[in-house]
């Protein structure tokens, strides 16, 4: 029987907008963004439990009360392994499979996931992914023993926050499958991760205008959003192709 399990790096390192998964988009109500991912993946059928994979730096204990806050398991790991820690987490809960999302970004493509994780199990992916997509808005399946491979056999830099990596540089050794989506999904151009204070201020627009469809604000709302205002983004588009150099390979 595979179960499907929302692994979370919890972290709080960053120079250039510290405690990222800790930013309030809702500043009255002090909704974070992890909060946000959290309630947004519970509403997700198919994924069966969540689980934090939290940093043992100091900084980042404040994640265990989260994990309890919102009554989720946690386990605490190896500030730069971050792949080993989402194997421990997938492990804790008897986990077959990850669902990977970064936890600097909120707004998902979760009307994409049910039909993922079928072709996902159908096909015996090693990996699906969601690509091409906004920047933040993509996600992963991947079987808990592709990860686990890859930390076996890839060297540090395949071990850090680009936990795919390992898998994506070595097609031949790994069965990869690139969902298809709906066209208007593919805006690569699109920026929607908090990396600099520029994110944050768009991701807090974005929330509070669709705020009533917490905690799933659709993707095509947001896009349409953008379309028709795209003075918005202008602040963040300095940073979109950087953030391409470390989404796909």
């Amino acid at each position: 029987m595979r179960k499907l399990v929302a692994c979370l790096a919890c972290r709080n390192e960053g120079t250039r907008l510290y405690g990222k998964p800790l930013q309030n988009l809702d500043v009255k109500k002090k909704i974070t963004i992890i909060k946000y991912i959290i309630d947004s993946l519970k509403k997700i059928k198919t994924i069966d439990e969540i689980v934090l994979a939290i940093s043992k730096n100091k900084s980042d204990i404040i994640y265990k009360q989260i994990a309890k806050n919102n009554k989720i398991k946690y386990v605490i790991g190896d500030e730069e392994n971050v792949l080993k820690r989402l194997i421990l987490s997938c492990k804790l809960v008897k986990g077959t499979d990850i669902f990977r999302v970064t936890t600097e970004s909120p707004f998902m493509i979760f009307e994409e996931v049910k039909k993922a994780w079928k072709i996902h199990v159908q096909d015996n992916n090693d990996l699906t992914a969601i690509d091409n997509v906004p920047d933040g808005a993509g996600f992963e399946i991947i079987k808990l023993s592709a990860y686990e491979k890859s930390e076996k056999l890839g060297k540090k830099r395949h071990k850090s926050e680009l936990c795919s990596l390992f898998i994506r540089e070595n097609k031949s050794k790994f069965k990869l499958n690139k969902l298809d989506v709906r066209s208007e999904y593919l805006r690569p151009d699109i920026r929607l991760t908090a990396d600099y204070p520029e994110d944050l201020v768009l991701l807090r627009k974005i929330y509070n205008k669709f705020k009533s469809y917490y905690p799933r604000i659709p993707m095509r709302k947001i896009i349409k959003y953008i379309n028709k205002n795209p003075t918005i983004i202008k602040d963040v588009n300095k940073y979109v192709e950087q953030g391409l150099k470390t989404m796909y390979i």
